[in-house]
């Protein structure tokens, strides 16, 4: 009895100490629910890039290649190419997207209020969901576009003018650069011409052309994520998930993703690069595809022998972090003899981010943000009233992974790919958490996330001027990194043409008053139109019979109501589960080449057929202008052709310009015949295999399926051939298009 007795004792006394070392020292805080505020919200991510897409920030030297999963701050700048095609996700129900000879920049971004401006190109705003109170706003030469709801919005601008179309009910407020705040309602196009005074005019809709259509498909597959079961809502990338891991169920952490594939000796946060973010500071941008919510949200655990990522519990609120990461550093650790050393480990489950970068009030504070499950310090649960002592944290998990630990040369931290920086041997024995800021300084290669020349966009582009309700935004790494990149901030401009963003090339904007309510009730003036879309159809009944295939294309055509769910560009098109998804053909002629720009005179394509029928459609690359005079002297407005669906109804002067989209549909052939849609490019295009150990190919994955009711349903994967799920089961990087 008095053994049992003692060591009651004994263990109650180390209770006692291992509380004290918690609830002591001056650096002690409490761990609460408090602390949501000292991270902030989610950036805008660049979700997607095919083709040609080029990166600019604040003090990086020149234009880069633009690297998906790159959180953007105000200031930074896209361009993409000729055949470029980009996509920008600023919420977890919508969508940005840019076609062809298209730039961007993001101005302002806001818990309330995200500001974008396009000073060239072709813009889309696919807004499934708009939460209550926040506004968006588009920023081009002639106007400010304000949207307070969901809807599809599409903006196009060129060196005469810009166009503006609302659908699904979307709805807008237009405030002209020197004129009175409009609205816009749903399913009409206003078009405006000049700089200073532009002159408005409202039509009807048009029809939709191959992106819309195409964006319209894309984002319905990406809301209808298999993942969003298991992942909190409000997180992005969830929809990438579903096309390179396996949910599995495990006891201890419940439902766990497992990616594909990955190379032998693979650990999180290896493949990919720490920029500097204004905002957040030092963030890491992965290459893989998949590589925006596993490194942003939850911790990664390692069981089985196997590299998991856990979201742990769901919550209300997800919380955005710029790495969740601990760091090592200090005189103590060093690569080689006399060289000091970076190094970082992925957070294991419930360990707490203490961050020594970023902000003041994020640095230095163990947080668990967004963290629903248990909470760990020193493998020790602790609760969420807990007073924790930073300085006595020293106990990661992940450390005692082989190869979990990544370190690199201070000098190289910060400055290109972990990969080719990596030191291969390390002793993780003699780690110390970082207590204090790291001495590392970023310079110009710090501040984009991928290496080499890129395509820079037109100099007058880049120096054009937009009209907004609010001025920019720059925000300014953290006290502790200020001094370090104000140097490379503050660097002169290069020789070769004006730099975007950083206040050599780009004029400041016209500022304009925010519209108000009471705004909404102007109307813009309507312009001369004989001939508007025609009647739709009424939506097809359930179980009604197919029209015959005589009539099969006019009714197509007509079909896309904007309030209607959409069809895909032929009809055939499947959805991404079926891995068919169209998108737009990037081999299309671009305007330079045989549809010329808005601006000279366009010979209409009377002969251009739809790719599902023999029916005539629109001419896409067809402008249409208000009935202000053109560059070409018609003051009347078309049609996107001079020909309906139906080949009868001519609209009046089918030559006139538009200040609308000057990209092409799909390429025609020598015949005028448009290429059937299996000769289209799918998007995205799936990354090429890594070679490498792939979790099935060592032993069986841990845990149990996911789907525990019904395990025969394929549900960790939509179901796609054989071939085409070899080419998705990449590794670590996504290659480049083809």
């Amino acid at each position: 009895m008095l053994w049992r007795g003692g060591k009651l004792g004994i263990s109650a006394v180390l209770g006692l100490m291992l509380v004290s070392e918690m609830t002591l020292g001056a650096r002690a805080v409490r761990a609460a629910e408090s602390d949501d505020g000292a991270i902030g919200g989610t950036p805008p991510r660049l979700s997607y890039a095919d083709g040609e897409v080029s990166y600019f920030r604040p003090g990086a030297q020149d234009w880069a290649p633009a690297q998906v999963n790159t959180a953007l701050a105000p200031g930074d700048e896209l361009y993409t190419g000729n055949r470029g095609n980009l996509e920008l996700q600023v919420g977890a129900r919508a969508f940005v997207r840019a076609w062809g000879d298209s730039q961007l920049g993001l101005v302002n971004h806001e818990p309330d209020f995200l500001q974008i401006k396009v000073t060239a190109g072709h813009v889309a705003l696919d807004l499934r969901n708009v939460d209550p109170g926040r506004t968006v706003e588009i920023d081009t030469p002639q106007a400010a576009f304000t949207i307070e709801r969901p809807g599809y919005y599409r903006v196009d601008v060129t060196q005469t003018g810009s166009s503006f179309v609302t659908r699904r009910s979307g709805q807008a407020t237009m405030t002209p650069a020197g004129g009175q705040a409009v609205a816009i309602a749903s399913s009409e196009e206003v078009v405006l011409e000049g700089t200073e005074t532009p002159t408005v005019r409202s039509y009807v809709a048009p029809e939709l052309d191959v992106w819309d259509r195409w964006n319209y498909a894309r984002t319905d597959d990406l809301i209808d994520s298999i993942s969003s079961r298991y992942v909190s809502a409000g997180v992005y990338g969830v929809d990438d998930l579903d096309h390179y891991g396996d949910w599995r169920v495990v006891p201890t952490y419940g439902s766990v993703w497992v990616p594909q594939s990955v190379p032998a000796g693979w650990a999180p946060y290896s493949t990919g690069r720490w920029i500097m973010d204004p905002y957040y500071g030092w963030t890491w941008v992965d290459t893989a595809p998949w590589g925006w919510a596993p490194y942003h949200y939850g911790r990664w655990v390692f069981v089985s022998g196997y590299w998991a990522w856990a979201p742990g519990p769901v919550v209300v609120r997800p919380v955005y972090a710029p790495a969740l990461v601990a760091f090592f550093g200090g005189p103590s650790v060093h690569v080689a003899i006399g060289v000091p050393g970076v190094s970082w480990v992925a957070l294991g489950w419930g360990e707490p981010l203490v961050p020594w970068w970023g902000r003041p009030q994020f640095v230095g504070r163990p947080t668990w943000v967004g963290w629903g499950g248990p909470r760990f310090v020193n493998n020790v649960v602790v609760n969420r009233t807990t007073v924790v002592n930073v300085t006595n944290i020293n106990v990661y998990r992940n450390t005692n992974v082989h190869n979990a630990v990544v370190a690199v040369r201070e000098d190289h931290f910060g400055r290109g790919p972990v990969q080719q920086a990596r030191i291969a041997q390390i002793d993780a024995r003699h780690l110390e958490p970082a207590r204090a800021p790291i001495r590392v300084a970023p310079d110009a290669s710090s501040f984009v996330a991928a290496s080499g020349r890129a395509t820079r966009p037109p100099d007058h582009t880049i120096a054009r001027a937009v009209v907004a309700t609010r001025a920019p935004r720059r925000e300014g790494p953290g006290p502790a990194d200020a001094a370090r990149a104000e140097g490379a901030r503050n660097e002169g401009p290069r020789s070769d043409g004006p730099r975007a963003g950083n206040g050599v090339g780009a004029p400041p904007p016209r500022i304009v008053p925010a519209p108000k309510s009471a705004s909404t009730v102007a109307r813009p003036t309507f312009g001369n139109s004989q001939v508007e879309r025609q009647r739709p159809p009424q939506p097809r009944q359930f179980g009604a019979p197919e029209p015959p295939e005589a009539t099969r294309g006019a009714r197509d055509n007509d079909g896309q109501r904007p309030g209607a769910s959409p069809q895909r560009p032929d009809g055939n098109a499947q959805r991404r589960d079926g891995n068919n998804t169209q998108r737009p053909d990037v081999n299309a002629q671009r305007p330079e080449n045989n549809a010329q720009r808005p601006g000279s005179a366009q010979r209409p394509d009377t002969n251009a057929q739809r790719p599902d029928s023999n029916a005539q459609r629109p001419d896409t690359n067809a402008p249409r202008p208000g009935n202000a005079p053109r560059p070409d002297g018609s003051t009347r407005r078309p049609d996107n052709s001079s020909a309906r669906p139906d080949g009868s109804t001519q609209r009046p002067d089918g030559n006139a310009q538009r200040p609308g989209p000057g990209a092409a549909g799909p390429r025609e052939d020598g015949r005028g015949q448009r290429p059937p849609p299996q000769a289209q490019q799918q998007a995205p295009h799936p990354p090429q295999r890594v070679e490498g150990r792939g979790p099935q190919q060592q032993q069986r994955l841990p845990g149990e399926p996911a789907n525990r009711i019904s395990p025969e349903r394929g549900e960790s994967r939509r179901q796609q051939p054989e071939s085409q799920q070899q080419e998705r089961r990449g590794g670590g990087k996504e290659q480049p298009a083809r």
